[in-house]
């Protein structure tokens, strides 16, 4: 180690010199209160997804150290904090796959960019780890940007990752290829949201469909990660028509394709279904949806997928975080619009706790499916020695403390940790 090597050193120095050499720091008999690692928490009805029961967990490093019945015997010295949950249900930290994390919008002129949200406006919603995305804007919006909000969301101790593109081609990068942003840049873990069906989209052909699929696919293959196109589905009659032709016209495994916002139209719902029986994912968002709006509230999606004989495995549910809600008239210009949050994930898990389906039915959607898809290497789950991303659910199935990697960013429903340009 450099501690003996500077040992030795000093060992020939004294010889040499005559000097009296200074003793070596002894080691203490005891930890510091300050090491204090470990958190015990007691008597938790456990989700890893699957249901296991109640057990207790032991924290410690960033990671679950332990999971079972009965405690192991422990130096007090080790114990920071033991919390009895009291039957309360703990599951993973939710899986956000979509949000905008340097803010969305600018659909209807500047003032209407919306401001990227705060670290603490996903973690109040259970949310441990986030993708990001350009979405609408990608000239005042820019993939620098979107690696710099990265950034921060980590060193505000989040999971975050995020696709290079935006809703256009050409797409907005920084190497210069959406290829050469999955190899050669960390964050970057697929390309997205490319929109197809929507006025406001490139207008995109097969051809080029095809191309940027080939980049995911030989890009995610090359840097070991997801390699997925992630897919912005407007209300156009096309549907997915051309994700349909891209599988039946080319060598492209199934799992590249990610269409999103597949809940915006009943029919485009029912093509999303088709699609997943070829062996896509697809991706409901978690929308607000108004008595007068065509769309499908997410619970019910996640209802009607499980009601089928689909692969549960390839449903996931986002937010749009940070995203513009307009509301357009027939000629293409914003009536109105809202912010979509990561709250909406929270809020619809709650509902479904309240239906027929068992929590370990639906979770997967929120946790371990997103994070498999992604390649989000030990997210979405709990096991021993995995990260320690973890939400405890109030009575009314929202979250009300909240783990990310053993640090706590909610207790009691109050927020912990905040970015640094929060209130």
């Amino acid at each position: 180690s450099d501690a003996s090597r500077l040992w030795g050193a000093a060992r020939i120095l004294i010889r040499r010199t005559g000097a009296s050499p200074p003793e070596p720091a002894r080691p203490r008999a005891s930890p510091p209160p300050a090491s204090r690692m470990i958190t015990i928490l007691r008597n938790a009805d456990l989700y890893i997804p699957e249901s296991v029961g109640q057990q207790s967990l032991l924290v410690g490093g960033g990671r679950v150290l332990w999971m079972g019945d009965d405690l192991p015997a422990l130096d007090p010295m080790l114990i920071e904090e033991e919390i009895d949950l009291q039957g309360a249900r703990v599951i993973p930290g939710l899986v956000d796959g979509h949000a905008h994390t340097t803010g969305g919008g600018g659909e209807d002129g500047a003032e209407t960019r919306v401001p990227a949200p705060a670290l603490s406006s996903f973690t109040r919603a259970g949310v441990t780890s986030v993708i990001g995305l350009l979405g609408t804007d990608s000239e005042t919006r820019s993939m620098a940007e979107l690696l710099a909000e990265t950034r921060a969301l980590r060193a505000g101790g989040l999971n975050a990752w995020c696709y290079t593109g935006g809703y256009h081609l050409p797409g907005c990068t920084l190497t210069g290829s959406f290829r050469g942003d999955l190899v050669h840049l960390d964050s970057v873990i697929g390309i997205g949201e490319l929109a197809i069906s929507d006025f406001r989209s490139s207008q995109p052909t097969l051809d080029e469909l095809l191309r940027v699929a080939s980049e995911a696919q030989v890009g995610g293959m090359i840097a070991g990660k997801a390699g997925v196109l992630h897919l912005h589905l407007g209300d156009g009659e096309r549907g997915l028509e051309l994700v349909r032709q891209a599988l039946g016209q080319s060598e492209l495994p199934p799992r590249v394709f990610h269409p999103t916002h597949v809940n915006r139209q009943p029919a485009l719902f029912e093509e999303a279904l088709e699609l997943a029986g070829y062996g896509c994912a697809i991706d409901v968002t978690c929308f607000p949806v108004d008595d007068d709006d065509p769309a499908i509230d997410a619970a019910e999606a996640v209802q009607r997928y499980l009601a089928t004989d689909l692969d549960p495995s390839l449903l996931t549910l986002s937010s749009d975080s940070g995203g513009c809600l307009p509301t357009f008239d027939e000629q293409g210009q914003m009536t109105h619009m809202g912010v979509a949050t990561s709250m909406t994930m929270a809020d619809v898990l709650a509902r479904l706790l309240q239906g027929p389906l068992p929590l370990e039915q639906v979770l997967p959607a929120f946790t371990s499916n997103p994070a498999r898809l992604l390649k989000l290497a030990g997210r979405g789950k709990l096991k021993t020695g995995g990260p320690a991303d973890l939400v405890v659910l109030g009575p009314d199935g929202l979250p009300r403390d909240v783990l990310v990697n053993g640090s706590w960013h909610l207790r009691d429903g109050q927020s912990l940790r905040r970015g640094p340009f929060e209130n």
